[in-house]
């Protein structure tokens, strides 16, 4: 059966979105046919404007709609602490806490060989040239993660030898099953304990 140029061309457009896969395509472009047109040309002109419409903050290089960034301007902010992430999305996270009161870096990614993402692609380089008094690295603990962390703690060393340097916690999430966590997190909880 043929379908439409037009639902084929959509859903290979969605295909190419990260964890879309065609059946899901399929069932995405099939729904907005069922859109009324005026919701439809919203939604047209959300993408289409949203590289026109943002930009990446030059400090902390979150993405935002001014540069410097919201974050970055905001004079109650501790500047002396950065949080370390690798998408901005994190930084989204963070704030729906409302309790860091920080600044933040954002790496555009993570060391990893397997990809060919090397440190001189993602933004290590401008972390360097910041000035702090604690860095958090707010990495996955991932094997990509972990060894992007024990980079950046090394080179923020040589730049600054009396930095300080943490990791957040890792363990057992509130509500978790110790018999259902894996030995990484298992560790992780144990070196992490606190006193009760």
């Amino acid at each position: 059966m043929r379908i439409a140029r037009a639902i084929n061309n959509l859903i290979e457009g969605f295909e190419r979105l990260p964890g879309v896969g065609p059946k899901s395509a399929a069932r995405l472009t099939y729904y907005l046919l069922h859109v009324p047109q005026v919701e439809l040309d919203k939604f047209a002109d959300a993408v289409r404007n949203l590289k026109l419409n943002t930009k990446e903050c030059n400090i902390c290089h979150n993405i935002s709609e001014s540069d410097p960034c919201d974050i970055c301007s905001d004079s109650g902010r501790d500047r002396g602490i950065i949080c370390v992430v690798e998408q901005p999305l994190d930084v989204l996270a963070f704030e729906r806490g409302g309790r860091y009161k920080g600044v933040y870096h954002v790496l555009h990614g993570i060391i990893d060989p397997l990809h060919n993402i090397g440190p001189d692609e993602i933004k290590i380089q401008e972390l360097l040239k910041r000035d702090a008094s604690e860095i958090i690295l707010a990495l996955n603990s991932n094997m990509e993660g972990e060894s992007t962390c024990m980079y950046l703690s090394r080179k923020l060393k040589i730049v600054n030898c009396k930095l300080k340097i943490t990791r957040l916690a890792h363990g057992l999430p509130t509500g978790a099953d110790v018999q259902y966590a894996d030995e990484t997190t298992l560790t992780h909880a144990l070196n992490n304990r606190r006193e009760f």
